[in-house]
């Protein structure tokens, strides 16, 4: 969690098994929101994620086809046995990885206990799990527990959810934000924006060259959750 005067809110999609800069971005706040109420996108990495499968990167998906404008806390998967799939598939992908080892009965109790009602719970469970494997700590609330009376745009939503924080002074975006948020509405609302601006750092894979943006997963299966830990905190933080 930040040590600073600053009180930071994160705000994101609960994503599936997300990458490293996902758990930097929660490192780095003091409070991360999941966006679960958040209209699902086919195609997102809200129900898939890239993995190393024979050195070369691949989707592994979690089935599901909700209708158009389904939030995510209201996707099911489509097949009950997908945590046992996945998990074949990771066994298969890493069982030679540096440390697969030392971390693939956790890996396997987390999805022996996996939730299955809903997109949003999956995630955020083995969010949350990771966090507390790599010690990254931060105070976790839900969007969808906030009252939106008045359906408000994309982002006066964000501002709503981000002053919903008590004494929350900034918002820290992902680097894409820069692209098309409204600073001076984050400034009218006398809220610091901050950018999650994370570049991969390599570490050994079981692929010939370094691949970035792939799963926490692989991280883990090859460098050991005090590796991974090292790999979201050792950054500068926001000041």
């Amino acid at each position: 969690m930040a040590e600073n005067v600053n009180m930071i809110v994160a705000i994101h999609q609960p994503n599936y098994a997300p990458w490293i800069g996902y758990f930097r971005k929660i490192a780095r706040a003091d409070h991360f929101i999941f966006l679960d109420d958040a209209a699902f996108s086919k195609g997102s990495v809200i129900n898939r994620v890239r993995i190393l499968e024979n050195g070369k990167s691949a989707w592994l998906t979690i089935p599901a086809k909700p209708s158009l404008g389904t939030m995510i806390h209201d996707v099911v998967p489509g097949q009950l046995d997908w945590p046992e799939r996945h998990l074949s598939r990771l066994l298969n992908a890493y069982r030679d990885a540096a440390a697969f080892d030392r971390v693939w009965s956790e890996v396997e109790a987390l999805y022996a206990n996996l939730p299955t009602d809903n997109l949003a719970n999956i995630n955020q469970y083995l969010i949350l799990s990771f966090c507390s494997l790599i010690g990254v700590d931060a105070t976790f609330h839900r969007a969808s527990e906030v009252a939106n009376p008045d359906e408000l745009g994309a982002e006066d939503r964000l501002i709503a959810l981000i002053q919903s924080i008590p004494n929350a002074t900034g918002y820290l975006s992902g680097s894409g934000g820069r692209k098309y948020q409204d600073e001076g509405k984050f400034a009218a609302a006398s809220l610091a924006l901050h950018y999650n601006d994370y570049v991969p750092r390599p570490y050994p894979q079981t692929a010939s060259a370094f691949e970035g943006g792939l799963s926490i997963l692989d991280a883990a299966f090859n460098i050991g959750w005090a590796g991974v830990a090292k790999l979201v905190t050792e950054q500068d933080e926001i000041v």
